[in-house]
């Protein structure tokens, strides 16, 4: 094959990878679209149409927040760089993409909450494993990525466990809750002091502003902590008056903290789960070209073009798995909707913040037992709960298995 065909070849398979990157974000939006919106539509806060249009405007809305991109190269460094290189470096990820489509399609079908970020690393993994044996993968992003298959719904449970036993505290009328809220937000201001940025060199770098404060406000890693530092202490302002609402008028002013709640998870939803894609096709293009691009250097029209699909896709909906996340686990209040979502939208934020992909699915399905489990525990479908923790625990080596599969069967040609 004369050079000539092998640059064709590679340009080819280049716009395929593309094309099927933003096919899987495509689905992955209506995938995990009830991730978002199962809770706001099973509390008959918004419609159906309206929460999915609500869903995908954060969704996109996250493109402008999240910037620094760790998880997107997180995942593009799932499989070494010497191993995605040239034409069997695009099969690799080839394969692993149509083996994330494969396996994401046939779980939205069976209506299975399974995760789109670990079917697309383990089908990334398990190609690169049939090229090279176990030495062609990091350890590292792997094994951070397994272990909060646990530790992500975990964390969604506990948090959400907290929120709505803060909650249930404020409708007490006595001092308690409003030494507990001011508490939350003195504790809100100082991590939130001791996570920001304020050197003035890099703001500048990273902000167009010439204001101090602004640099300091809409620079990337800060603008993400002021984001969830504000919805924090609207909640707080918001329970020192419940204990004056009677059950009818609290229940309507948890629907419109639903709105708040929800919109945060999907801000987190689309900046966690789009920078996967993202870092996949960065992978493709390095494989193509390392000279011309770095993983060190995202491609502006990469970030765009991604959160604009996961955004599209969430408006298709996903209504089997709305049905499983919604009602099925246990039912959901508006007042348990916002502890839920809140819950996963902290830690959706937190796992972006240290670079760990984690799954969307596993977080809100764990913050959804959370709030259930402050009724009692049997409020919760145990049943369900482990059948999806199969799923949860499969989804990997299932993936990688396929992608191993169709890397073999590809590369014959």
């Amino acid at each position: 094959m004369s050079n000539c065909q092998i640059v064709k070849l590679i340009m080819a398979l280049i716009i395929v990878i593309i094309a099927l990157a933003l096919v899987f974000d495509f689905i992955n939006g209506f995938h995990d679209a009830a991730n978002s919106i199962a809770t706001v539509v099973s509390t008959k806060v918004l419609t159906p149409f309206q929460a999915v249009l609500w869903a995908a405007v954060f969704n996109f809305v996250a493109f402008f927040i999240f910037k620094d991109h760790g998880v997107a190269n997180t995942v593009a460094k799932t499989v070494k760089s010497d191993v995605v290189t040239g034409h069997a470096g695009l099969i690799i990820v080839l394969s692993g993409l149509v083996a994330a489509i494969a396996w994401n399609l046939l779980t939205w079908w069976f209506g299975i909450p399974s995760s789109s970020s670990h079917t697309l690393i383990g089908g990334f993994a398990g190609a690169a494993v049939a090229y090279g044996g176990l030495g062609a993968i990091n350890s590292d992003p792997i094994i951070k990525t397994a272990v909060f298959i646990i530790v992500a719904p975990l964390v969604g449970m506990l948090m959400a466990f907290i929120i709505s036993l803060w909650f249930l505290l404020s409708f007490r009328k006595d001092a308690l809750p409003r030494i507990v809220s001011t508490t939350i937000m003195a504790l809100v201001v100082f991590l939130l002091y001791t996570n920001l940025t304020f050197d003035r060199d890099i703001l500048a770098k990273g902000t167009h502003y010439k204001s101090y404060f602004w640099q300091v406000f809409f620079y990337s890693k800060n603008f993400k902590w002021i984001l969830l530092a504000l919805i924090l202490t609207v909640f707080a302002m918001f329970t020192f008056w419940l204990n004056t609402l009677n059950a009818h008028k609290s229940n309507v002013w948890f629907k419109r903290l639903q709105l708040i709640s929800s919109a945060a998870f999907s801000i987190g939803h689309g900046g966690n789960d789009a920078q996967k894609v993202m870092g996949i096709i960065m992978a493709a293009l390095v494989a193509s070209n390392p000279a011309r691009y770095s993983l060190e250097h995202m491609e502006w029209w990469v970030p765009l073009a991604c959160y604009s699909a996961i955004g599209l896709g969430t408006m298709s909906g996903g209504w089997k798995i709305i049905k499983t996340m919604g009602t099925r686990i246990t039912k959901v209040t508006p007042f348990e909707g916002v502890a839920a979502e809140t819950a996963g939208a902290i830690t959706l934020f937190v796992t972006e913040a240290l670079k760990i992909p984690v799954s969307t699915t596993h977080t809100i399905t764990g913050s959804i037992m959370g709030v259930g489990a402050t009724k009692r525990l049997s409020a919760v479908r145990w049943g369900v709960t482990i059948n999806l923790l199969w799923a949860w625990i499969l989804t990997i080596p299932i993936s990688a298995l396929l992608a191993a599969g169709i890397f073999t069967i590809a590369r014959l040609f």
